[in-house]
């Protein structure tokens, strides 16, 4: 089973277990129920707002539903394996972001890091939720728009940011680019 469709599976479980319809569901996170749906059934990859929400609305922290065993520390990715771990994200029939978890396995982890490849065509979303995010660009230029500002950030720049301003992180004049992201937020 996919990424996609293992993260689906977990959030559906952990809602049903709480007795929790997607109707209420959404009403806890915010989350449109019909892309609940579209998730559960591994059509859907949220982006990580959505899935920081999903997992607050549940009571869990994002990397349970991200986890599939326990690893002691310390948790090495090497560059050459992640890959193998690679979730795209499709959001409403949208590609162009493929993320790679670094930490999968670390069951006491307070941050979600993350190896993320944008396409020069991917079509960004707005992103809003609790908590901090800090990026550092790979290779290509990205953009981010923090609130209303907009930032040019090259290989090597580095960005940390409070997460509950709307932002939106793409690349660069349709060229891809590689970036490494840790999202923290406060459970």
């Amino acid at each position: 089973m996919s990424g996609e469709g293992k993260l689906g599976e977990r959030i559906r479980t952990y809602r049903e277990r709480l007795g929790m319809t997607a109707d209420v569901l959404e009403q806890q996170s915010g989350v449109d129920k019909g892309v609940i749906a579209a998730i559960e059934s591994g059509d859907v990859y949220p982006v990580l707002g959505v899935m920081l929400k999903l997992s607050r609305a549940l009571g869990q922290r994002l990397g349970t539903f991200m986890d599939d065993q326990y690893r002691p520390d310390p948790i090495i990715t090497r560059a050459d394996e992640r890959a193998s771990d690679r979730i795209s994200h499709r959001a409403g029939g949208v590609g162009g972001f493929e993320y790679f978890p670094l930490s999968s396995g670390k069951t006491d982890r307070h941050m979600e890091p993350f190896y993320i490849e944008i396409a020069g065509n991917a079509n960004p979303q707005i992103s809003t939720h609790e908590g901090e995010e800090l990026i550092i660009v790979i290779t290509g230029e990205v953009e981010l728009t923090h609130g209303g500002e907009r930032h040019l950030l090259k290989a090597g720049d580095s960005a940390h940011y409070n997460s509950v301003v709307p932002h939106v992180v793409k690349s660069v004049g349709g060229s891809s680019a590689s970036i490494y992201g840790v999202v923290f937020t406060p459970f």
